[in-house]
């Protein structure tokens, strides 16, 4: 044989062996990123109240959630249909006791062990209860018998498990109102009502010893009815807005959700529990309400909480907490048609009785790129009449190839204003980060242009996705240059 053909074969096989090798580092990463893609959310979990006539059976609101990225459920109570319908489905389960059962749990710690008995151990393990609350915001019913009595209460619970050997899987804790707070803006001055201090350092301690979160329901919602500042329905939104500075930390806070959550990280702070993890056990949006009624819409709830959805996705956290997504229930699986007081009590169900979306926040595994709005559908402090939602009209340019770009005109503060919310919303800013592809130019429009469309083309790709307040178009003509070159679909 010739040097040559040796040669010539010790090519071909070099070059097979890398082609192999090569092929098998796309097929790992192929299953990798089928595996992150199906992945679902553990910080994500819903609110499964009963409080309605017209509920699907509760197997069929387990199939539900089986097909969707939540992982967790909460319930008010202990059902035992609902429990035991989620057996085996690998959903953590949160259960309830009633604020009626506190004083019985408190002083009679067989009664404690009694409702564990009946209410978790005969359910678990194949129903994966994770998490038991006892009472339902206590500390601001004003009633300082049962104030006093919650926490021998989660004290004989928490024994009834140590007991079964359960202490370490399943926590006890309870549910707070953000009213607990005396003080929430700015959020690092978050304190604790001191008149429910006393009662809470019992609680905090409980927390802390046993590895137990602190459990609180902040509702943006209710922040903006009562807030008249023009701006604080984006803020509540997840939306493009100036942001609220907060001079104790220096931080600019762009949503309403992580400045009430880090006013509560302040108030632990503040009392020295630093070790106390927050869990969100209710947040949400109404999607209608009565016609006096400031803020509910399908496009402000599909807003709210697809963006959350989506910030919690990102791993930002908090300022306050960065890196973690705090564990979020939504409000709720379905309406409750039997509660009183306004429509928007009724009106928080993400699904409809017959098991369909009202509006669709890509809670879907095989769907996770929400298409929610980008600026808010509802004028500032106009009440909100119920509408039938519509379809945006793709604008010109809506198309495959089209890129998000700002208008002409547009203010810097404007266009900082977009930058900041686009680098804040899940996307990766690094290329107009100093010795990134796209930072040179080192100017704002130029910044906030690739930023604004880095939102579009991962958001959606719908015209709403291209709105920020009316300050951004869709074009046909990339807009890369250069080195730095603009994602857009081809």
């Amino acid at each position: 044989m010739s040097l040559a053909n040796t040669r010539t074969q010790s090519k071909q096989f070099v070059i097979v062996m890398v082609n192999l090798h090569y092929s098998f580092y796309l097929i790992v990463f192929f299953i990798l990123l089928t595996t992150h893609l199906a992945k679902s959310e553990p910080f994500i979990g819903i609110n499964y109240g009963q409080v309605a006539d017209n509920l699907p059976p509760p197997s069929a609101a387990a199939k539900l959630l089986q097909s969707t990225a939540i992982e967790k459920v909460r319930l008010y109570g202990a059902d035992p249909a609902i429990i035991s319908a989620f057996a085996n489905t690998g959903i953590g389960i949160t259960i309830g006791s009633a604020n009626g059962d506190i004083p019985a749990m408190a002083n009679d710690p067989n009664y404690a062990k009694s409702w564990v008995d009946s209410n978790v151990l005969s359910h678990y393990p194949a129903s994966n209860i994770i998490l038991i609350n006892v009472g339902n915001e206590v500390m601001i019913s004003g009633d300082h018998n049962l104030m006093d009595l919650l926490l021998p209460a989660m004290q004989n619970v928490q024994n009834a498990l140590n007991s079964a050997s359960l202490g370490g899987k399943i926590k006890v804790s309870t549910v707070h109102s953000m009213n607990v707070l005396k003080q929430s803006e700015p959020p690092s001055s978050g304190r604790f009502d001191p008149a429910l201090e006393d009662f809470l350092k019992g609680l905090l301690k409980f927390n802390s010893e046993n590895g137990s979160p602190f459990i609180v329901n902040p509702y943006p919602f209710f922040a903006y009815q009562s807030d008249p500042r023009p701006e604080t329905l984006a803020f509540c939104l997840f939306q493009p807005n100036s942001g609220r500075f907060d001079s104790g930390t220096n931080i600019k806070y762009t949503n309403m959700f992580d400045a009430q959550v880090d006013a509560v990280r302040s108030a632990l702070n503040a009392m020295s529990f630093k070790d106390v993890e927050i869990v969100i056990a209710e947040t949400g949006w109404p999607y209608k309400g009565d016609v006096n009624e400031v803020g509910p819409s399908i496009e402000n709830a599909r807003a709210y909480n697809g963006n959350l959805i989506a910030h919690l996705r990102s791993m930002a956290g908090t300022p306050l907490m960065p890196g973690k997504s705090v564990d979020t229930y939504l409000f709720a699986l379905f309406d409750e048609d039997l509660k009183p007081g306004p429509a928007s009590e009724r009106s928080f169900g993400i699904y409809k009785p017959d098991l369909t979306m009202v509006y669709d926040i890509a809670l879907s595994k095989s769907n996770q790129a929400p298409s929610v709005p980008k600026s808010p559908t509802t004028p500032a402090k106009k009440p909100a009449t119920p509408t039938p939602t519509t379809t945006p009209t793709p604008s010109v340019g809506a198309k495959h190839g089209a890129w998000c770009v700002p208008k002409p005109g547009v203010s810097i503060a404007q266009l900082q204003s977009n930058l900041d919310y686009a680098c804040a919303f899940a996307i990766d800013c690094s290329p107009i980060q100093p010795g990134g592809s796209c930072f040179e130019p080192n100017i704002v429009s130029c910044h906030a242009a690739y930023a604004m469309n880095l939102v579009y083309q991962t958001a959606g790709r719908n015209p709403w996705n291209c709105d920020f307040s009316q300050t951004a178009m869709l074009t046909s003509t990339n807009p890369s240059y250069d080195g730095c070159t603009y994602p857009g679909s081809t």
